[in-house]
């Protein structure tokens, strides 16, 4: 099923409505004669007079939505749609769950930061959380497609934008609130109390699923929502007897007075809660805890969360990590079980919280042997203001600049020597790095592996 409106004028066909929406970028009433062009026969604007059939509204935003909803909602109600927000956690939580969910033969789509996946497909998105259209649009192809559920994650900014406006969840779930991007929401409250909406849109049988240690929860455990705690403290699931080697960790959870014990192929303390939020659904959702036992023994982390290539008897580690919150954690996690030495390359995006440049700087330098400090998203921000600003009030002495992300990660690779790990961060399952806006293809897993065939070829010579 094809929504009937068109707010891309590139997407118009003969026949077609276009409605213009005003965005932060661009506004679509520049594009409207576009859209005439190519077989509009409808315009929807908030002003002008046009060569065809014209709608004047106060808002098209808000007309979209409530299109979309009048039209559409019969339908997208049909769907089971999972939201997972927090600041960290909530790509590998929602890529967990959505492998699960197909392994066990419920069709499953996944929405979020590594893109769209349904089936064997897989499309790129420009945002975590695309706009409410293109949600619809999406939606409306899984249900063609046989898809039961379709796994979401949702950001703050997606939320205050409007594109889950109306949009009814059977599961909302929180992962945990770190500092990030108060640059728009400039406190901790204001950014909580975003995502707390996502609670507030539960179907009246839906379920609440909240992170219990994590020191917001209080903003989501809400009056009338059916609430799901789960944690190390006491909690409906609690988490207990916590082990880890390089191989995986076992861990156990405690539900309604049964304890059961399991094992993950993943590492750190942070994926067993990513890792209960499938165990969570599954069990609401009637599987046993044996049959989730036995799925946990096989699900792996995505693309870019901590995606590791094997050099020598030493190991290198992509990560997507990008605030203090998850590089501090990572690098615990790494230190954990690594025999030898830390090494780290990364750097900080462009345009954006400048606090936390130096903030990572010092979480870096203080926990790894030797850091190479490079470039990650400039935006419009030269690489050396932002170094500079990493660099503010840091004592530690063991760290180079490289610009060149290739050349520092190279560097990166050369230190290694036995049993070593070295720890990429930043970009993780990305393949581009934006300066002035423009998207340079990069992608550290395959540079890394392109350095170490260079490498073994030079060995050979």
């Amino acid at each position: 099923m094809r929504i009937d409106i068109q707010s891309d004028s590139r997407k118009v066909l003969p026949g077609d409505t276009f409605i213009a929406i005003k965005g932060i970028d661009r506004d679509g009433h520049d594009y409207i004669e576009q859209a005439i062009k190519n077989g509009a026969t409808k315009i929807i604007a908030e002003h002008g007079s046009y060569s065809v059939e014209t709608i004047i509204v106060e808002d098209t935003e808000q007309y979209l939505i409530q299109y979309l909803h009048e039209h559409y909602d019969s339908e997208i109600r049909k769907l089971k749609l999972i939201g997972i927000t927090g600041t960290n956690g909530k790509t590998t939580s929602a890529f967990l769950l959505h492998t699960a969910l197909n392994q066990l033969g419920r069709k499953t789509g996944y929405i979020g930061t590594v893109g769209f996946y349904v089936k064997d497909k897989i499309c790129s998105l420009d945002n975590t959380t695309p706009n409410l259209y293109t949600l619809y649009s999406i939606f409306l192809e899984c249900l063609e497609m046989g898809v039961e559920q379709v796994v979401l994650e949702v950001s703050s900014q997606a939320i205050c934008g409007h594109r889950v406006e109306g949009l009814l969840f059977d599961y909302a779930v929180f992962t945990n609130l770190t500092e990030d991007h108060l640059d728009f929401h400039k406190t901790m409250e204001n950014y909580a109390l975003a995502k707390q909406q996502l609670f507030r849109q539960l179907k009246p049988d839906g379920k609440a699923i909240i992170n219990i240690d994590d020191d917001y929860q209080d903003y989501f455990v809400l009056d009338g929502n059916h609430n799901i705690t789960f944690g190390k403290k006491e909690s409906d699931y609690q988490i207990g007897n916590i082990k880890m080697n390089t191989m995986g960790s076992v861990f156990t959870v405690t539900h309604l007075g049964e304890t059961t014990m399991l094992k993950t192929p993943l590492i750190g303390e942070y994926n067993f809660y990513n890792l209960m939020i499938s165990i969570i659904i599954l069990s609401d959702m009637g599987y046993s805890m044996e049959k989730i036992k036995h799925l946990c023994a096989h699900l792996n982390a995505p693309v870019g969360r901590m995606e590791t290539i094997n050099y020598l008897d030493n190991r290198i580690i992509v990560d997507y990590a990008h605030t203090p919150d998850a590089m501090e954690k990572l690098i615990h996690t790494v230190k954990s079980v690594c025999d030898g030495n830390i090494y780290a390359v990364f750097g900080c995006t462009g345009s954006r919280e400048r606090e936390k440049r130096p903030v990572m700087m010092k979480i870096a330098t203080t926990l790894c042997k030797h850091v190479i400090v490079t470039i990650d998203d400039l935006h419009e921000e030269e690489a050396q203001e932002i170094v500079a600003d990493m660099l503010k009030e840091n004592q530690n002495k063991n760290y180079e600049v490289e610009f060149d992300r290739k050349k520092a990660i190279e560097k990166g690779i050369s230190l290694l020597k036995h049993h070593d790990i070295l720890l990429i961060m930043g970009k993780g399952h990305e393949d581009f790095i934006i300066v002035k806006e423009k998207k340079i293809p990069f992608n550290d897993v395959a540079v890394v592996k392109e350095i170490i065939r260079e490498m073994e070829v030079k060995e050979k010579l």
